[in-house]
C-alpha cells in the first residue's frame, strides 16, 4: 500500500500548491478556506448544528476549520494542534454527521452496532470524549458510550449489550468486553487514535495491534495530537491510506499563553520550593491552584502529604488509585476544596480545567514530549498560565531534550529566598546560578484575567463543561456509559 500524504500549511492552514513533477511528496491542491467560517458551512445537520449553538459555539477553531471537511470527505487524516485548542471536536462532529444514516430509534441491539471507535490512552480522556459526543449528539437517535478500567464491568456489559454506534473505550478494558463477547467490532466505519503518540507507544502497540486486527480493513483512520515525532508519523501511516496531515500550529510547542520559567533546585529542596511558589503567588493576588506533576506514584502519594503537613490542601492522581478516588480528587480540585493537585502523566492528556493559572513540574517527565503535554494543562482557550519546572542538575540532560524538541531555550530564574539554589555543572549552557532576588515572588507571572473566559470563545468548544466548579460529572461518566440527556 502507498502511503502519499496531503500536508496542511501550518502556518497559514491552506493546502499546499499540487506540483505534477513532485511524486511521493506531501502535497496537495490549493484550496484557500473562507476567512471566516462557521460550522453551519461545513453542511452539518441541523440537529448537530442545534447541538453545538447549545454549548455556545458557532466559529470553529483552526484544527475544525481544517480537519472536518477532509473528515467529512472520507480521508484518513492526521491532525497535529497544541492542547486545548479543540481537537476532540475536530472528530466527534463529523463522526456523528458521517453515521447519523445509521441512526435508528428502535430499541432493538442489531440496530446500533458499533459504527465509529475512539480509543485513548487515559480514563480521564476516554470521559471527556464521551462527554462531548454524548452532548453533540443529543439530537439525534445515536447512542455514545464509553468503556474504561478501574471501575466494574457489569454496568459497561448492560450498556454495550444494548447497543451503542459511537463508542470510546482505553484498549485493555475494551480487550476485555470484546473477550466477553460483548463488543463487537466487525461494522466499525470510523477509527480514531486520540493522543495518537502515547496510543502507539510500544506500551499500547500491542493491544491497538490485537484491536486493529479486529476491524474492517475499509474504514477510515483518524489519528489526533499535540505531538508527532518522526519516528510516530512513520509508524502511524502504516495504519493510514493516503492521510492528509493537519498541522494548525508548529508542532511541539507549547500555547503562547503560557508564560514558562525553569528553577535550578535541588531534589532535596523541592518540597520547599512548591510552599515558596505558591505563597508568593498568595501574596501577590494569584490563586495558589496548581497542578503539579511527578513521574512517580509512590512520588506523588508522598509529595501530596508532605504538602498537606506544609498546609496546603493537596490531593493525588495517579495509577493505583481507583477510579471512585480518582473521581471524588478530581471533583474536590475543580471546586476548590484541593488547591495543589498532585499527578503522575495520568492527569497529562486530557484533564481539562478552564482557567488552571499554574502548572509546577515537581520532576521533568523521561520522554520530552509529556512536558509539552504536561503544561498544556495551563494557558487553554486563550488564558494565560505559568509553567514552572523545578531541575535538578542531574536532569540537565532531559531539560535538553526538552529544550531541542521545543526549538527554545527556556528562562532559567534565581530561587526564591529561603531556598537554596544548586549550582549548575560548568558545561551547561546557562551559566552560573544567579544570585537571590530580595523579592520572593522570583518571578513575574501573568497578570489573573479580570473576567473568565466567554462561553462563546471558540477556542476550545468541546471542553466548555469541565471547569472549576463545584458540578458533579454526570452519573454516566462513573458507571462508564452516557445516557441521552
Amino acid at each position: 500500500m502507498t502511503n502519499t500524504a496531503t500536508e496542511i500549511n501550518s502556518s497559514t492552514g491552506v493546502s499546499e500548491a499540487a506540483n505534477p513533477s513532485v511524486t511521493d511528496t506531501d502535497t496537495a491542491a490549493t484550496t484557500s478556506p473562507p476567512a471566516t467560517i462557521t460550522f453551519a458551512d461545513f453542511g452539518l445537520d441541523p440537529k448537530i448544528q442545534k447541538a453545538v449553538l447549545e454549548q455556545g459555539y458557532n466559529t470553529p477553531t483552526p484544527i475544525q476549520a481544517q480537519s472536518i471537511p477532509h473528515v467529512l470527505a472520507g480521508s484518513d487524516l492526521m491532525g497535529a494542534a497544541q492542547t486545548g485548542t479543540g481537537k476532540t471536536a475536530a472528530f466527534v462532529l463529523p463522526i456523528i454527521q458521517k453515521i447519523l444514516r445509521h441512526a435508528s430509534n428502535s430499541a432493538s441491539p442489531a440496530r446500533h452496532p458499533i459504527r465509529a471507535l475512539v480509543l485513548t490512552p487515559t480514563r480521564e480522556l476516554a470521559v471527556q470524549v464521551a462527554e462531548n459526543a454524548a452532548n453533540y449528539s443529543k439530537h439525534t437517535d445515536l447512542r455514545a458510550a464509553v468503556v474504561y478500567g478501574g471501575v466494574d464491568m457489569k454496568e459497561q456489559v448492560g450498556i454495550l449489550r444494548n447497543g451503542v454506534e459511537i463508542l470510546i473505550a482505553t484498549p485493555g478494558r475494551l480487550l476485555d468486553h470484546i473477550g466477553s463477547k460483548v463488543a463487537n467490532l466487525s461494522q466499525v466505519e470510523i477509527l480514531v487514535l486520540d493522543e495518537a503518540d502515547r496510543m502507539l507507544d510500544m506500551g499500547f502497540l500491542p493491544d491497538l495491534q490485537r484491536i486493529i486486527d479486529l476491524i474492517p480493513a475499509q474504514r477510515q483512520t483518524l489519528l489526533f495530537s499535540a505531538t508527532f515525532s518522526p519516528e510516530i508519523k512513520k509508524l502511524a501511516q502504516s495504519y493510514l491510506r493516503t492521510p492528509v496531515t493537519v498541522e494548525v500550529a508548529r508542532q511541539n510547542a507549547a500555547a503562547d499563553t503560557v508564560k514558562q520559567v525553569v528553577h535550578m533546585v535541588s531534589s532535596a529542596d523541592k518540597q520547599r520550593a512548591i510552599v515558596k511558589v505558591l505563597e508568593a503567588r498568595t501574596r501577590a493576588g494569584l490563586s495558589r491552584q496548581c497542578i503539579i506533576f511527578t513521574n512517580s506514584r509512590l512520588g506523588c502519594a508522598k509529595l501530596s502529604r508532605a504538602l498537606e503537613r506544609d498546609g496546603i490542601k493537596a490531593g493525588a492522581i495517579h495509577g493505583d488509585k481507583s477510579q471512585g478516588e480518582r473521581t471524588l480528587t478530581l471533583d474536590a480540585f475543580k471546586s476548590g476544596a484541593i488547591e495543589a493537585l498532585v499527578a503522575t502523566d495520568v492527569a497529562a492528556r486530557g484533564l481539562d480545567i478552564p482557567d488552571m493559572p499554574c502548572v509546577i513540574n515537581h520532576e521533568l517527565p523521561y520522554n520530552a514530549e509529556d512536558f509539552i503535554h504536561r503544561i498544556g494543562r495551563t494557558g487553554r482557550a486563550g488564558s494565560k498560565g505559568d509553567a514552572i519546572a523545578l531541575v535538578d542538575a542531574s536532569e540537565k540532560r532531559l531539560l535538553d531534550d526538552i529544550e531541542k524538541l521545543m526549538k527554545r531555550k527556556l528562562d532559567v530564574k534565581p530561587l526564591p529566598e529561603g531556598v537554596p539554589a544548586q549550582s549548575r555543572p560548568s558545561s551547561s549552557s546557562y551559566g552560573s546560578a544567579p544570585a537571590k532576588m530580595s523579592d520572593p515572588f522570583f518571578y513575574k507571572p501573568y497578570e489573573p484575567s479580570a473576567s473568565t473566559a466567554s462561553t462563546t470563545d471558540p477556542a476550545k468548544p468541546e471542553e466548555k463543561k469541565v471547569g472549576i466548579t463545584p458540578a458533579k460529572p454526570a452519573v454516566g461518566a462513573l458507571l462508564g456509559g452516557f445516557k441521552k440527556k
